[in-house]
């Protein structure tokens, strides 16, 4: 009986991780509409989306090893490679946006660049 429970108790925790990680991609995705510029946008695609992938991959491990006793390397080099690469990466676009010009969006529409103040 304790096997079983402690298996459903798993079951609820990949379940739990892949809703939580379907919601952040989905978050992510309408951030990236809905939002005005690409610095906000940049913000909701790495952000919602590295934590949406990396939920869904550490379910994914998860049953793996509790359902077929299998230790995914693979997947373990996915999460490791998603948390590492996303924030720099747009890091490194944001950087370009900003060098070629791109403004920030406000909403009272007056433009506050302190990265470009504490450049000089």
């Amino acid at each position: 009986m304790t096997e079983s429970m402690i298996e459903g108790i798993f079951d609820i925790i990949v379940i739990v991780l892949l809703i939580v990680g379907t919601f952040f991609i989905f978050s992510a995705t309408i951030g990236v509409i809905r939002f005005p510029d690409i610095y906000t946008r940049l913000h909701a695609s790495t952000k919602a989306a590295t934590l949406g992938i990396s939920g869904i991959l550490i379910g994914a491990f998860i049953f793996l090893f509790v359902e077929h006793e299998i230790v995914s390397g693979k997947l373990i080099l996915g999460i490791v490679f998603v948390l590492l690469t996303a924030p720099v990466s747009a890091h490194m676009i944001g950087r370009a946006a900003h060098s070629s010009g791109v403004e920030v969006w406000t909403k009272d529409g007056e433009q506050r660049d302190e990265y470009a103040n504490d450049k000089q």
